[in-house]
């Protein structure tokens, strides 16, 4: 277990709580860069050894996500570290090229890796937030004054608030809410992603294949010219595999991708064997019937979340934004404070999910005709005025929040216009 420590917290609106927040990814720092700079107390415990490096490359886009990157002094140093990814191109089986993607739809106003935006964050609210890492809450025992949690390893400890941000098989909804089962919508279709050389030479570019029911995908993010990334999608029935047995896991993955037509297929599935970074999961959604419960709330995919396609790190930012504030405006009053976050985000959580309903069949279309429907609508996008009504369109969703301004309560530092 490693801890970093923090320095005297500024006076504020919330300088009497002490908050704790389960998760380090994205949604967990960002609530404590905004709860640190109201005055709180803010404890970060993450089961992760460290900060998680790499990543899938998340984007923002639209008015709300660059304010709320404004507002948190981060915008500036997110484009530094953008992927500036170029050609996403749609290929035949012999490698031919069919379809160029417009790098807005997969990239939106700026993108970075996950792990980068980790990294920003946690060097913003290091010096004033306290992280654990290498732990996790084990249970949580509220009374009408605060919150008693013990964790694997460390020593019990007090809060006057708990915040799940947690993911999407968020550990602090289970003991608080209730078994994932009740939450969790599986979509039908299934996403991996691992590390591989980077035999096709890409830079900034990616490559794209797809079958009836399944697409593989090999994408260089960074120009860096030693590696790619594979992603593979595919459609499925519910399986049953244990999310930590990585050999079962990739048995699933080399069955279903088994003689997939592409010339490229056989040397990206290669890497799959001798991965160490595979990421696999369910396309799903996270639905609850109320993202709070007493003194512990659900912040991003723990409340919210959508495997891909829904916006997520977007609200999730937006959201800890949100949530902050309103505790703020309520000064440390858990039960205004989490009534009002629910009711600003709820109807836009709900808005950005529905952008990922059509993720699977969108990256892996269930049959030929499909495909061709797909690349169709693609090469539609090509034109000029089609991609200014597209780019309206794909940012819909991720705009519509009006946002309040909580700066009259503490100056946004930093703020850039």
């Amino acid at each position: 277990m490693t801890n970093t420590t923090h320095t005297p917290r500024p006076a504020g609106p919330l300088a009497h709580l002490d908050v704790l927040i389960s998760g380090a990814s994205v949604a967990g720092p960002s609530l404590a860069l905004w709860l640190s700079r109201y005055g709180a107390r803010v404890t970060v415990v993450e089961k992760a050894p460290a900060l998680r490096e790499g990543g899938f490359a998340v984007d923002f886009r639209g008015k709300v996500h660059r304010t709320v990157l404004r507002r948190m002094g981060i915008w500036d140093e997110v484009h530094r570290h953008q992927t500036h990814m170029g050609r996403q191109t749609i290929v035949e089986a012999d490698d031919t090229e069919r379809v160029d993607l417009p790098a807005f739809l997969m990239s939106g106003d700026v993108e970075i890796f996950r792990g980068d935006l980790s990294r920003i964050l946690h060097e913003r609210t290091r010096d004033r937030v306290e992280y654990v890492f290498g732990d996790s809450v084990a249970t949580l025992t509220e009374d009408s004054e605060g919150v008693d949690v013990t964790f694997d390893h460390g020593a019990p400890r007090r809060f006057d608030l708990v915040v799940g941000a947690d993911g999407l098989h968020s550990h602090t909804r289970r003991l608080v809410f209730g078994d994932e089962s009740r939450y969790l919508r599986f979509l039908g279709y299934y996403v991996a992603g691992f590390d591989v050389p980077n035999h096709l030479g890409l830079d900034r570019t990616a490559r794209i294949y797809s079958e009836p029911g399944r697409t593989v995908m090999i994408s260089n993010y960074d120009g860096a010219p030693e590696a790619a990334g594979v992603g593979l999608v595919f459609r499925s029935e519910r399986l049953d595999f244990d999310r930590h047995d990585l050999a079962q896991q990739k048995k699933i993955l080399a069955e279903r991708f088994a003689g997939l037509g592409w010339k490229h297929a056989p040397k990206a599935l290669e890497g799959l064997e001798r991965a160490e970074d595979l990421y696999f999961d369910a396309i799903a959604q996270i639905h609850v019937d109320r993202l709070s419960q007493g003194r512990v709330v659900l912040l991003g995919d723990a409340g919210y979340g959508a495997t891909m396609g829904g916006i997520g790190t977007g609200t999730a930012l937006v959201s800890a934004y949100v949530l902050a504030g309103e505790l703020a405006a309520a000064r440390g009053d858990h039960r205004v404070g989490f009534a009002a976050y629910e009711a600003e985000i709820r109807d836009y959580a709900k808005g950005c999910q529905k952008t990922s309903g059509n993720a699977g069949p969108f990256l892996a279309p269930p049959s030929e005709r499909k495909i061709r429907s797909r690349d169709r609508a693609y090469r539609m996008l090509s034109s000029r005025f089609l991609a200014g009504f597209f780019k309206r369109l794909t940012e819909r969703a991720a705009s519509d929040l009006t946002l309040k301004d909580y700066g009259a309560l503490v100056p946004y530092p930093n703020r850039q216009p």
